[in-house]
């Protein structure tokens, strides 16, 4: 594809917040639309068109790229088993919306597509080999590689490892990365939203398990850099998940550059917007 295909349709769907933005050179994008992602698919679709006819006046879209929160099926057309867009599970998402905006759709996991943006753009923006992570309502991440997605079969879903494989920890959990840092699953724990828990013991022992799911990601996927992101690392202190990641780093002598992300909200934007400039 070429700037032929201009203007570019960006989609950021997320499971709290959905993202829009239109670019019309390949270099930058327009006034993004940010609304709640409704849980009902049909209606999320609606507010879709709506807020991107907003974006795109008159034009017409020449391809629309999509992040969506949750993993995709083999041919990346629909989510399968989301856990924070239940009701979207084997929805044709891709076919809706190519039947609305008559256009190609492209589908990517949404902490894929921020990963590319912070690799292409943000704090990544220096290295071939890039770890992105996202701390927020779930748990994800990517491996970037020279500036792409790195290659993979069923897509990336590293925020469901297991890190207390007999609950031992976390009763009635299922023992992920996900159960002890998600905000899903603090807002579970303590009966409140995240950002009102101002108790540093808490956050404490959030930054130790985050620690321990960075170190695998760095055993797996040997990053040059670990960009984390996401609204909960506004919590999370950098420097105490960093010593933490330093007492149970045992194999590598040296880690790899530990940053946050630096695109804030609209780090999936730009990982669109990269994206389709590489089709």
């Amino acid at each position: 594809m070429t700037k032929l295909n201009l203007p570019y349709l960006l989609i950021d769907i997320g499971g709290s917040y959905t993202r829009l933005t239109v670019s019309k050179n390949s270099i930058s994008f327009v006034e993004p639309e940010v609304f709640k992602t409704p849980k009902n698919f049909s209606k999320a679709v609606k507010k879709i068109k709506l807020h991107a006819d907003k974006c795109l006046g008159n034009e017409k879209p020449g391809i629309v790229v999509v992040g969506v929160a949750g993993p995709l099926n083999s041919d990346k057309s629909a989510l399968t088993n989301p856990p924070n867009l239940k009701a979207w599970s084997g929805k044709p998402l891709q076919n809706k919306l190519s039947n609305i905006f008559g256009t190609q759709v492209f589908l990517e996991n949404d902490a894929a597509i921020v990963g590319l943006g912070e690799a292409s753009k943000g704090a990544g923006v220096n290295y071939s080999i890039v770890s992105y992570i996202t701390v927020s309502t779930g748990i994800n991440g990517a491996r970037i590689i020279d500036k792409k997605i790195d290659r993979n079969a069923q897509g990336f879903e590293i925020g469901h490892h297991i890190i207390d494989v007999d609950k031992s920890i976390l009763k009635k959990s299922k023992g992920e990365l996900e159960d002890f840092i998600s905000g899903r699953e603090i807002k579970k724990r303590f009966d409140k939203d995240p950002f009102e828990i101002e108790d540093n013991t808490v956050w404490s022992e959030v930054a130790k398990f985050l620690a321990v799911g960075i170190h695998n990601t760095i055993l797996f996927w040997s990053p040059e850099v670990v960009v984390l992101g996401g609204s909960l690392m506004k919590k999370i202190s950098l420097s105490e998940t960093k010593k933490e990641l330093e007492k149970v780093m045992k194999i590598h002598p040296k880690l790899p550059e530990i940053k946050k992300a630096q695109l804030g909200n609209f780090g999936g934007l730009w990982g669109a917007l990269e994206y389709a400039k590489s089709l």
